[in-house]
C-alpha cells in the first residue's frame, strides 16, 4: 500500500498502481444487452441514416431533459458547427476561454471570431459581467459552456442577449442530467448541445446532440445534419453529414439504462474525495449544490500555491509517477492555443481569473473504474507529497 513505502518519485518502488489510473476512463453499460441492440442492428442491416436506435434514442434524452426536440449527432464538435450555423451566427461570438478548444473551434472553423470572456472564480462559467463589455457591432451571439457540469448564469446570460438582440447558446458538454434552479441543462438559451464522447458521463463511443424547444431550429438543424435532404431526391438545404449510427445510439441507450447507478456511483466517489481531502492546507475540492440534479462526473481540486506546499504541477507530477493520470483540464485555456495565441496575443490581458484559475486546476480519476479503496490510496498519495514537500520537490528537480 502506497502510505507504507516510500513513492516513485523519489525513486524508490514501483508505482502505487500498476496500470495507469485515467480521468474520463469509459463507464459500460450491461453488455448483454448492448450486444442484443448491435445484434438487432445487423439484422436489420440499418448500420446508418436515422435509424429506429437513433430515434429511439433521440426520444429518451428528449425525455429526460424534459426538452421537445433532440437531434443526435455524431459527435459533439458537429452539433456546435450546426448549431452555430443554424442560429446564422456571424461577426464574433462571446465564449469563455476556460473551455474544451473544440467550442473556439467551431467558430473559428467558419471565420467567426470568438472573443473570449473570463471566468467567475467561484464557479469556473463564463462571468457575465465581462460579457456586456465584450459586446461590439459585430456581435451576433454568445456561447456559454457549463464546466464541471454546473450550468452558466443562464438567466442574466439571456437577459444580455435580449437586450442586446444577440442569439444565446450553450455548450453543455458537461451538463447531461444537470440542473439550475430545477431546470435541467438542455432547455437554456435558442439551444444547447451534449456529448455523448467516451469520456463523458453518459456516452455512446463517439457521439453528441442538439435539443431545443424551438420547432422551427430544429426542423432546421435535422435538415442541415443529412445534406439538407426533404425526402429521397429533394434537397432543400445546404448540409453535411452529421448523423449519429445505430452502434453508437445502441451505446447510449445502453448507457442510459444504467444512468442512475452512475450518477450513484460518481457521488459515492466524489464524496469520499471531498472526505479525504479534507483539511489539507491549500487544497479544496469543487463544491456541488445537493439541491440541484448532478451527475458528478468530475472531481475537480485546487491548488492555492500560497497555501499549499506543493503547487499544482508538482502534485500532478508526484500522481503520474504512480500512475495517477491526473489532468491540467482546460490548460492553458484556449486564449494560450493556436491559432487564437496568434489572432489575439493580448487576450490574456483582459483574462486575469482564467490565468489564474487555469493555473491551480486538475482533475482525478472517477467512475466505474474507481472505487474508495482506490481514492483512499489517491488521497493518501496526496496526502503523503505535501507531508514531505521539500523532498518532494528535489527529487523532482532531479528528474527535469
Amino acid at each position: 500500500m502506497i502510505l507504507d513505502k516510500k513513492l516513485a518519485v523519489f525513486g524508490a518502488g514501483d508505482p502505487a498502481f500498476a496500470e495507469p489510473l485515467h480521468v474520463g476512463r469509459p463507464n459500460i453499460g450491461n453488455r448483454e444487452q448492448l450486444l442484443r441492440r448491435i445484434n438487432g442492428m445487423l439484422d436489420r442491416r440499418w448500420l446508418s441514416n436515422d435509424g429506429p436506435l437513433v430515434k429511439e434514442f433521440e426520444a429518451k434524452i428528449a425525455n429526460y431533459v424534459g426538452v421537445k426536440h433532440c437531434i443526435a449527432m455524431c459527435n459533439a464538435t458537429v452539433a456546435l458547427e450546426i448549431a452555430i450555423r443554424a442560429l446564422e451566427l456571424k461577426g464574433e461570438v462571446i465564449v469563455p476561454s476556460y473551455t474544451f478548444v473544440a467550442t473556439a473551434h467551431a467558430l473559428q472553423w467558419q471565420e467567426i471570431a470568438p472573443v473570449f470572456a473570463d471566468m467567475d472564480p467561484h464557479t469556473c462559467n463564463i462571468n457575465p459581467e465581462t460579457v456586456e463589455r465584450l459586446i461590439t457591432p459585430r456581435t451576433t451571439g454568445i456561447l456559454g459552456v457549463h464546466v464541471w457540469g454546473r450550468p452558466c448564469d443562464t438567466n442574466v446570460l439571456e437577459a444580455i442577449g435580449r437586450k442586446h438582440r444577440l442569439k444565446i447558446m450553450f455548450d453543455a458538454a458537461h451538463a447531461f442530467g444537470c440542473s439550475r434552479n430545477g431546470t435541467m441543462a438542455g432547455s437554456f438559451g435558442e439551444c444547447e448541445v451534449f456529448s455523448f464522447h467516451a469520456t463523458k458521463f453518459l456516452n455512446s463511443f463517439e457521439g453528441g446532440a442538439i435539443v431545443t424547444n424551438n420547432d422551427l431550429l430544429a426542423e432546421k438543424i435535422r435538415l442541415m445534419r443529412n445534406f439538407g435532404f426533404k425526402g429521397f431526391d429533394n434537397v432543400g438545404y445546404l448540409g453535411v453529414n452529421g448523423k449519429m449510427t445505430e452502434v453508437c445510439a445502441a451505446m447510449g441507450l445502453t448507457s442510459l439504462e444504467i444512468i442512475d447507478d452512475l450518477i450513484a456511483t460518481n457521488r459515492r466517489n466524489y464524496e469520499a474525495y471531498v472526505r479525504l481531502l479534507y483539511g489539507l492546507a491549500g487544497i479544496s475540492a469543487i463544491q456541488y449544490n445537493p439541491a440541484e440534479h448532478n451527475n458528478y462526473h468530475y472531481i475537480v481540486v485546487e491548488v492555492d500555491p500560497e497555501k499549499s506546499s506543493l503547487n499544482r504541477d508538482e502534485l500532478v507530477s508526484v500522481l503520474h509517477a504512480e500512475n495517477v493520470l491526473a489532468r491540467k483540464y482546460f490548460w492553458p485555456g484556449c486564449h494560450r492555443m493556436e491559432p487564437y495565441r496568434s489572432l489575439q496575443p493580448n487576450a490574456a490581458l483582459l483574462l486575469p481569473e482564467t490565468e489564474r484559475v487555469a493555473s491551480r486546476i486538475f482533475l482525478l480519476p472517477t467512475g466505474q473504474t474507481v472505487d474508495v479503496a482506490t481514492i483512499e490510496i489517491i488521497c493518501g498519495i496526496i496526502r503523503k507529497a505535501l507531508s514531505e514537500s521539500t523532498s518532494v520537490r528535489a527529487a523532482l528537480r532531479q528528474t527535469v
